[in-house]
């Protein structure tokens, strides 16, 4: 289930995640977060690239996600962009996720945000990290994809 297309209601995507990580599996988790953090993610501005997520004490948490926020933010509030926010999944899937992060070796990495019934969403992946020749590899495919497109479209 790798289908690389934004969602249609879509927020913001980790391009990077799908270059550095061969994606296995693909998970939904809620966020856990505050009004100004909605309201920044309304207004799109939000920083994936850098983020990752940990399994603590039996909860998953996203880190070094960049929310940035408003100047219209209340001024008793002081907002910290790079918070550790909480996600939301079912045990079993915790489970899951435990027994694959800990025991064979694979990574968390969020690949997306989306809005889901006035809820957001994110689309989160098990993975393992490529090397360096896997990236070229993945460099040199796009590369011919885009060659072809653009010979079949002149013929």
């Amino acid at each position: 289930m790798t289908n690389s297309k934004p969602h249609s209601s879509s927020i913001a995507q980790n391009k990077k995640a799908r270059f550095d990580y061969f994606i296995e599996n693909e998970f939904e988790a809620g966020l856990v977060l505050t009004g100004w953090e909605v309201k920044s993610l309304r207004a799109g501005r939000i920083n994936l690239s850098d983020a990752h997520v940990i399994i603590k004490n039996g909860e998953a948490f996203l880190l070094g996600a960049q929310i940035q926020p408003l100047q219209t933010a209340a001024a008793h509030l002081y907002p910290d962009p790079i918070r550790t926010r909480k996600l939301l999944l079912n045990r079993r899937e915790l489970s899951q996720l435990i027994g694959s992060v800990e025991r064979q070796g694979y990574t968390l990495v969020p690949l997306s945000l989306y809005w889901s019934k006035n809820k957001i969403k994110m689309k989160l992946a098990l993975a393992k990290g490529k090397k360096s020749h896997d990236k070229r590899e993945t460099i040199k495919d796009r590369d011919w994809k885009r060659d072809k497109e653009r010979l079949m479209k002149k013929s």
